[in-house]
Parts: structure tokens; C-alpha cells; sequence
């Protein structure tokens, strides 16, 4: 299955803790790292008074299920010291299921695609790159 994941850092070091989270996705069996966006500086959006962050995008053919994708994006959230402390609150890393192939899931805590997506550059910008190939 082709899949998008947004990718952003706004705490500490964010270069470093987006190839972190990279790396760490390639490692992941059943995952396979296509393209990576280029990454942007951009204003938050939403949640209390922050730093800016680090975005982008990266496209991963992958065999897991939605689910079990999720769950191997949080894990490596929590490896990388993301604390869920404010809804929209600065973080080290945010890693969000943006596309799972053609798929629509609208579900407490999973919803795809992105329910937010269309409206936020900082996430269309780098899935543009990665469709024109950029």
C-alpha cells in the first residue's frame, strides 16, 4: 500500500530529530522509505504560543495495516521523547498517517486522510514535492 506521513519537529534539535524518525521508519519491517519531501520551516498552527517547526513529507510503501502503522508511528514518537501533555502543544516529533493509499477511516482516533491536511500548507507543500518528484 502507498502511503503519505507528515512529518514535523518543534522542540530541540528538529533536523536531527526528524533523520531520527526517518531513520527509524526505514528500520521498521514491512515499511519501505520511497521519497522524503524537503523539509520547511513553517508557524504552528493552533495549540498555545510555540517555536516553528520543521515539516515535511514522506512516501513509504508499506504491507502493514492502518492500525499496526499507527502504532509503529507512535512508537517511535515516544522513543524520540514526544510528551501528549497540550492538545496542538510543542513536540520532538509528530509523525501523521496523511494518505493510506485510497482508503477512507473515520474513527476516534484514527482518521484518514488527514482530516486537517487540505488546508495546511506546511502538509501539501511537501506531498506536491514528493508527486512532482521535487
Amino acid at each position: 500500500m502507498l502511503c503519505y506521513i507528515g512529518i514535523g519537529s518543534n522542540l530541540g534539535d528538529r533536523k536531527k530529530h526528524i533523520e531520527n524518525a526517518i531513520e527509524k521508519l526505514k528500520n521498521i519491517e514491512g515499511v519501505e522509505v520511497k521519497r522524503v519531501s524537503g523539509i520547511h520551516e513553517t508557524e504552528p498552527v493552533g495549540g498555545p504560543k510555540q517555536g516553528r517547526y520543521l515539516n515535511g513529507a514522506i512516501e513509504i510503501e508499506t504491507g502493514l495495516g492502518p492500525r499496526e502503522l499507527l502504532g509503529k508511528l507512535q512508537d517511535i514518537e515516544k522513543e524520540l521523547g514526544r510528551k501528549k501533555t497540550v492538545k496542538n502543544g510543542p513536540r520532538t516529533i509528530d509523525l501523521d498517517i496523511l494518505l493510506y493509499g485510497d482508503n477512507k477511516i473515520d474513527e476516534p482516533d484514527l482518521k484518514i486522510p488527514h482530516p486537517n491536511m487540505r488546508g495546511r500548507e506546511f502538509v501539501m507543500k511537501p506531498l506536491k514535492e514528493i508527486y512532482e518528484g521535487i
